[in-house]
């Protein structure tokens, strides 16, 4: 079993509540990190479906500090929804006093063939190999290798928009779940018009999964490539867009994330 896999270990208390330890190896700049709040979120609402849908989107809205190290419980809930599509609720909240820490809503779906479409194009990315390492802050960016190709490092810019190689580095495969990890894998945009690095938090970010199953398998453990911009910062709130291409060049997942600054 990976460090990540342990870190989003769940254990089955009752129907639908779950607990986790909130593992101090995946800790960021400001408590927990995102991606791992996520992603823990999006396995309960999964693992309480037990049946064969798979995500197609998830909302998360952080509420109160996630401290390393403590355990969470997550409560999850079916809130509605068709033999198709299933609407879910997960709540991660403190052991200790109850607290609400995340609310996140998941959406699952049965998904089947049909044609479709694909709008925008994968950027012109060099091999990763190529390309030097960065590992971000916090002991979470020990874990994450980061080969940037463009806003790095991500201060003083005209432009917002910023490409990077991402990998998480304990040899887990990707799935839905390490998607919605990886999707916070950015620098803040607020970052960008500054001269130096500025407090931000996420409050609320969202991910909608587009890949097909033949398409996640084929990753394995491999780099995806992070294509991030900045929607508008204005008081003290900051919009972030993300794609996720795979190295073969299939869009895998889109996100979006609002941030405050200071």
């Amino acid at each position: 079993m990976t460090e990540l896999e342990q870190a989003l270990t769940l254990k089955p208390i009752e129907d639908g509540t779950w607990t986790a330890v909130a593992d101090p190896r995946y800790v960021s700049t400001n408590a927990m990190f995102g991606g791992w709040t996520t992603a823990v979120a999006l396995r309960a609402a999964i693992d309480s479906s037990a049946d064969d849908t798979r995500p197609s989107a998830i909302t998360i809205n952080f509420v109160g500090r996630v401290e390393p190290g403590t355990d969470v419980a997550i409560r999850t809930r079916r809130v509605g929804g068709s033999r198709s599509i299933t609407h879910w609720q997960s709540e991660l909240t403190a052991s200790a006093d109850g607290r609400s820490l995340a609310l996140a809503t998941v959406v699952l779906t049965d998904r089947r063939d049909s044609d479709g479409l694909t709008v925008p194009t994968m950027p012109h990315a060099p091999d990763p190999e190529t390309l030097d390492v960065f590992h971000p802050p916090g002991s979470q960016g020990e874990r994450a290798m980061i080969r940037p190709i463009l806003g790095q490092p991500p201060f003083g810019h005209s432009d917002t928009l910023s490409t990077a190689w991402v990998r998480e580095m304990t040899g887990r495969p990707v799935d839905h779940i390490q998607l919605a990890f990886l999707a916070d894998q950015c620098a803040p945009r607020s970052w960008f018009w500054s001269s130096e690095p500025r407090l931000s938090a996420t409050m609320t970010m969202s991910v909608y999964f587009h890949a097909t199953e033949d398409e996640i398998a084929a990753i394995g453990d491999d780099y995806i490539l992070n294509e991030a911009v900045a929607t508008r910062g204005a008081s003290s709130t900051s919009g972030q867009q993300v794609r996720m291409w795979s190295r073969r060049g299939d869009l895998l997942a889109t996100s979006e994330q609002l941030c405050w600054y200071r």
